[in-house]
C-alpha cells in the first residue's frame, strides 16, 4: 500500500472509530457529521468522500459489527458437533444474544438500527477466505444438512432475525415483559417453530 492509500485508510478508520464511539455513547440522532469529523480529526469534505450521510456510515458499522459477531459464532459452531440446521440456528442465535447481553450499548445500537437489507448484505468470510453475504452463509448451513429442504428460506431468516432482535431489545434492555432468561425457552421454541413451518415434508423434496 502506497503512502497516499495508507493515509486514506487511516482517515477512513478514524471516521469509523469516531462514529462508532459517538453512536454508542450518545445515539445516532444526537450525533452530527460535525461531531464525527471533529472526533476523527479530519475535514468535513473527507467524510463526504466516503459517505453520503451519517446513516450510510451507521449502516456500514452495523454490517461490520454483525459480521464480527457471526464470524465469532461460526468459529464456535465449528468447534461443536451439531449436525442439524435447526440446532445450528439456535446455537448461533444463543451465541450472538449472549455476546450482546454482555454489551448493552452495542445491543441498543444494533437492535434499533439493524434493517433486513443491512443484515442480508452483511459480508462474512467462508472457510476458503472468499467473501459471503449473510444469506449465502446461511444457505451453506442449509445445504450442509442433506435431509433438509426449506420453502422461502429468506422469509424464514427474516422472521427469525426480527423475532430475536425485538425480543433481545425488550427483555435485555427493558426487562419487559419478563427477563431474558425467562423468555429464552419460549424464544427458542418459537424459532424452532418458524424453521419447522418452512420445512418441506420428505415427499415434497425435489
Amino acid at each position: 500500500m502506497g503512502k497516499i492509500e495508507e493515509n486514506k485508510q487511516l482517515k477512513l478508520d478514524a471516521l469509523f472509530s469516531s462514529a462508532y464511539d459517538l453512536f454508542l455513547s450518545q445515539g445516532i440522532v444526537k450525533t452530527s457529521i460535525h461531531d464525527i469529523v471533529q472526533k476523527a480529526g479530519v475535514a468535513k469534505g473527507t467524510f463526504y468522500l466516503y459517505f453520503k450521510d451519517k446513516y450510510e456510515i451507521r449502516d456500514r458499522l452495523i454490517a461490520e459489527t454483525a459480521r464480527k459477531l457471526f464470524l465469532s459464532a461460526h468459529a464456535e459452531l465449528q468447534r461443536s458437533d451439531i449436525p442439524s440446521f435447526e440446532d445450528k440456528m439456535i446455537f448461533i442465535v444463543d451465541y450472538v444474544i449472549g455476546k450482546l447481553e454482555k454489551n448493552k450499548p452495542i445491543l441498543r445500537f444494533i437492535s434499533k438500527n439493524l434493517s433486513w437489507g443491512v443484515f442480508r448484505q452483511a459480508v462474512t468470510k467462508a472457510e476458503d477466505d472468499t467473501e459471503l453475504s449473510s444469506m449465502e452463509y446461511f444457505q451453506q448451513l442449509i445445504q450442509a444438512d442433506p435431509s433438509l429442504r426449506l420453502r422461502a428460506p429468506e422469509t424464514m431468516l427474516f422472521l427469525i432475525a426480527e423475532l430475536a432482535s425485538s425480543a433481545c431489545y425488550s427483555t435485555i434492555l427493558e426487562n419487559e415483559p419478563v427477563s431474558f432468561e425467562e423468555l429464552k425457552p419460549d424464544l427458542y421454541n418459537a424459532i424452532r417453530a418458524i424453521i419447522r413451518s418452512h420445512t418441506l415434508p420428505a415427499a415434497e423434496h425435489p
